[in-house]
């Protein structure tokens, strides 16, 4: 599943020869496709093991305990190959320490927003251990991305900005339960932070661009299928969902659009790479 600078150099030429048969922008869409494919490597085999191991367990291993093996042999096995390295590791360490406070405080018996249903040994205050680890698929997504289509942002917004924000969205997860729901009012300050904000991406030779804010949409409308087809299957459930599973509403949409956000603006800091994603603009 790695692509090396040689493999990738190769592809390129084959992809180059063939521009004659094939239209380029098919070809870069493949290869965009196929980065992609590379970047949710851990997001999806975890969450094929979700679909794939049975409510009742195996051998005797509750389905939640099983569940955080295989993400702990997955993550593993992606450091010992290469296919993510020691720094990204600690990045997505932290990923999954503060999506794991986050579901101790959703999941506690004053909020429910929304229970794990199945008995477990890794349980702590309530929440299986495993449960970080869907946090810290989205912060392995972004890394890998990041360092497979080259990634670069122009306008970036001030730093100390970016943090605020993303404080204010992590905070605002907490603090909607009594002092009320600001999301909106937060997301129209990112919309104001990021307008002239655009990520350069490369899925070939050629560099293609975006508006970052539409990214942090479009990741978060995929993570937000994620969440429909985990409750399907009962990984979770949220109270509408206790007698007959619904589709998740699509408010949920937006959360998980403000936690990518803030996804991407810890990638940013902990990579340490505040001067690569700056390009000043023309003059």
């Amino acid at each position: 599943m790695r692509l090396s600078n040689i493999d990738q150099n190769l592809l390129s030429k084959r992809a180059s020869s063939g521009l004659t048969t094939l239209p380029r922008l098919a070809i870069e869409f493949l290869f965009f496709g196929i980065k992609e494919a590379r970047a949710c490597l851990f997001a999806g085999l975890f969450f094929a093991a979700v679909f794939a191991v049975p409510r009742a367990g195996l051998l005797g291993i509750p389905r939640y305990d099983l569940l955080l093996i295989i993400a702990l042999a997955i993550q593993g096995w992606m450091v010992w190959t290469g296919l993510e390295l020691l720094d990204e590791l600690k990045a997505i360490s932290l990923f999954h320490v503060v999506g794991f406070a986050l579901e101790v405080f959703k999941t506690s018996a004053h909020i429910q927003s929304w229970t794990y249903p199945d008995l477990a040994y890794t349980k702590v205050l309530g929440v299986p251990l495993f449960s970080g680890f869907m946090y810290a698929s989205v912060g392995s997504y972004i890394i890998q991305a990041w360092r497979l289509l080259d990634l670069k942002i122009t306008h970036h917004p001030p730093y100390w900005m970016a943090t605020l924000v993303a404080a204010l969205i992590y905070a605002n997860f907490f603090t909607h339960h009594y002092l009320g729901d600001y999301r909106w009012y937060i997301a129209a300050c990112v919309l104001g932070l990021y307008a002239r904000s655009t990520v350069i991406f490369r899925p070939l030779e050629t560099e293609r661009k975006m508006p970052l804010v539409l990214a942090f949409v479009l990741v978060g409308f995929f993570i937000w299928l994620a969440e429909n087809i985990s409750t399907f299957f009962g990984i979770w459930r949220y109270p509408s969902q206790i007698g007959a599973w619904s589709l998740v509403h699509v408010e949920k949409w937006s959360s998980w659009s403000l936690l990518t956000i803030m996804t991407f603006t810890i990638v940013a800091h902990l990579k340490h790479i505040k001067t690569r994603i700056h390009i000043p603009p023309p003059a």
